[in-house]
């Protein structure tokens, strides 16, 4: 199996040394061995996992919901169920923000709609109501 420094992983996956670290200070890697230089050797198994990770944060998970779909992975009893119920969680969380952000863009539209972006700031009607 090819041993991969944190340099190589960090150049192939496009993520930084730093956050490989605290991947794997956070157990979302595995501990790679070490040479007896100290430096860190990683096995290409530990690229597919940051590309997990990538895909996930691409897709709105926490780092924490992410370690608990590793975790599902890796055990052989897991249902796919359990991963189809975080991922139904996850859409309801996103409709939930996407109503807010909607909620706020309108109120934001609205207040707009009160200035006509002319004379001075002290009579600016969005700064009064901000203030108010």
């Amino acid at each position: 199996m090819k041993q991969l420094k944190i340099g190589q992983v960090a150049k192939q996956s496009g993520i930084s040394v730093e956050t490989i670290r605290y991947y794997e200070k956070r157990g979302l890697i595995p501990e790679p061995q070490r040479l007896e230089s100290g430096y860190r050797v990683y096995s290409e198994h530990t690229l597919q996992r940051l590309h997990f990770i990538q895909r996930g944060k691409e897709l709105g998970f926490s780092l924490q919901e992410i370690g608990e779909l590793l975790s599902l992975q890796v055990q052989p009893d897991s249902s796919s169920a359990l991963v189809k119920q975080q991922v139904e969680h996850k859409i309801d969380l996103v409709r939930s923000k996407i109503s807010e952000l909607q909620k706020i863009q309108h109120s934001l539209e609205q207040l707009s709609e009160r200035c006509c972006g002319e004379g001075p700031v002290s009579e600016c009607p969005i700064i009064d109501f901000l203030q108010h």
